[in-house]
């Protein structure tokens, strides 16, 4: 096995040095390829839904199913032509001098529908890119007021991205939009794009806009990045989503192959498994020595924690399995959690993100001979001498410098890696009951306000009171029916010695 690995044509090193173990299950690696081979030949992956799972299909065509070749191939050429209509549109289409429509784009999309554009958007914007990006990603009034109060909407082009066309949180902010424009009196279905399976709820709300990209059930939403998903907004911010394509591309190659010292995804996927004991004893931190990818750790804890936090594996036996992500950027929290990192329990592993390129010529001699990226070398290697003498182990990705290529070369790393691991400890990655089952949860929360709001009456009463009318918990009763008088929602309270003893009655309209 080798401790260090390179793939050549990208620059992007693994380096498993500081594990401090060996690799576990690597008689079970060659299972776990064939399962994967089988999954981009079109085998049912996903067997709760009875879907293939086919993202990396969409960069590289010529493996998918023979009738999806030219779907995929067809996307990308309308996001390729939508953007250069977008980028050529001018405010006065007569004047080729006249200045450009849209200068920001407004994205809609929460989990998987946002968080790899955000990530993308924040790692390889510029401050000159043709489009700014802003994102609604939940369903917060107070976070869509400050977005939309901070946007010229004559300028703005909105793009809402829902694969089922259903979720709560996105259809709250396309509301909120919609308004927002409507107030402005500014046309909204001629700047308005939707990506959305073909014949959802957003597909058919949207058949008057400006256009409808589609989204297919054989792509997840967290390896979602390399559809119209991801492909779109970084075309319209300026990104060269064709480079990202090829990075993940050139990645995938190097994972697919048998031999296990040549596939950093199954090192990676193995080295999970020695770490976690296979049964999500650790949790991964993740700490990019870059500002550009701050945003990595939060793209990952949706890709890896929705994919391996699971409670039954695929012969229905209870697991509980997962590995579970937190992190945000080095050498920032050097100064904040890595204390207990080094001297806490041992409850973690440190994926290191390093990149040799600084990115910056013009540095100062902070000290004689001596630079800021200098330093932040120095910290990363210091933290990872310090952890690995405490017994703390510590995974290192290095990449030669942080563009589209790399980024789509990382992504996929961690696709496949995640595949592979789900496959080692047997579950099923690419679906989601937990995030199905919240949902249903936050339903029945709406109906409870509802009946709460109906059996306050006239005279004051405490939670427990009004709550016992209904069913429901005291101490739930008491968070509902207070955001509800707080918010002048046909509830008013008088406040208690203690919440439980707080009294609500109906407020009177107006």
């Amino acid at each position: 096995m080798l401790p260090l690995w390179r793939a050549n044509d990208l620059g992007v090193v693994l380096d498993l040095t500081h594990v401090g173990r060996p690799l576990g299950g690597v008689d079970r690696f060659p299972a776990a390829h064939a399962a994967m081979l089988a999954l981009e030949a079109g085998a049912i992956a996903n067997p709760d839904e009875g879907r293939q799972v086919g993202h990396y299909w969409l960069r590289a065509p010529d493996l998918a199913p023979e009738a999806l070749q030219p779907v995929i191939r067809q996307a990308l050429a309308d996001c390729q032509a939508l953007t250069l209509a977008v980028h050529r549109e001018r405010v006065d289409a007569a004047d080729p001098e006249s200045d450009l429509r849209f200068r920001d784009l407004l994205v809609l999309g929460i989990g998987g529908s946002a968080l790899g554009p955000q990530f993308i958007a924040d790692a390889l914007g510029e401050p000159d890119d043709r489009m700014r990006v802003h994102f609604l990603d939940n369903t917060d009034p107070d976070g869509m007021a400050r977005v939309l109060g901070g946007l010229d909407l004559e300028q703005t082009l909105v793009l809402c991205i829902s694969k089922s066309g259903g979720t709560a949180e996105t259809r709250n902010a396309l509301i909120e939009t919609q308004a927002a424009y409507t107030r402005a009196e500014v046309d909204f279905s001629s700047r308005a794009i939707a990506v959305s399976g073909e014949g959802s709820r957003l597909w058919t709300t949207a058949a008057g806009w400006r256009a409808r990209v589609p989204m297919w059930d054989w792509v997840g939403g967290r390896t979602s990045i390399c559809s119209g998903v991801g492909l779109l907004p970084m075309m319209l911010q300026g990104i060269d989503a064709v480079e990202l394509l090829a990075g993940a591309g050139e990645m995938d190659v190097h994972t697919r192959r048998p031999e296990l010292d040549q596939n950093p995804a199954g090192q990676l996927a193995l080295a999970w498994l020695a770490l976690t004991d296979g049964r999500a004893r650790r949790a991964m931190v993740v700490l990019p020595y870059r500002d550009r990818l701050v945003l990595f750790s939060k793209y990952l804890q949706q890709l890896v924690m929705e994919s391996l936090g699971k409670k039954l594996d695929l012969q229905g036996q209870l697991v509980n399995q997962g590995l579970t992500v937190f992190g945000n950027k080095g050498s920032t929290d050097q100064h904040a959690y890595v204390q207990q990192l080094r001297d806490g329990p041992d409850d973690h592993f440190v994926t290191f993100v390093a990149v040799e390129d600084d990115g910056y010529a013009g540095q100062e001699d902070v000290e004689p001979g001596v630079v800021s990226g200098d330093y932040l070398q120095g910290l990363w290697m210091g933290t990872r001498r310090a952890l690995t003498e405490a017994g703390h182990a510590s995974i290192t990705i290095s990449l030669p410098t942080v563009d589209a290529r790399r980024i789509g070369a990382l992504i996929a790393l961690y696709e496949r890696a995640v595949g592979y691991y789900a496959t080692l400890v047997g579950i099923n990655a690419y679906h989601q009951p937990g995030v199905e089952a919240g949902k249903q949860a936050a339903a029945a929360v709406l109906s409870l306000a509802a009946s709460l709001a109906g059996a306050v009456t006239d005279q004051g009463q405490t939670a427990g009171e009004i709550a016992s009318r209904v069913g429901a918990d005291p101490a739930e009763a008491w968070h509902i029916l207070r955001r509800l008088s707080t918010n002048e929602r046909g509830v008013r309270c008088s406040d208690g010695a203690a919440p439980l003893s707080d009294r609500f009655s109906r407020r009177a309209p107006g």
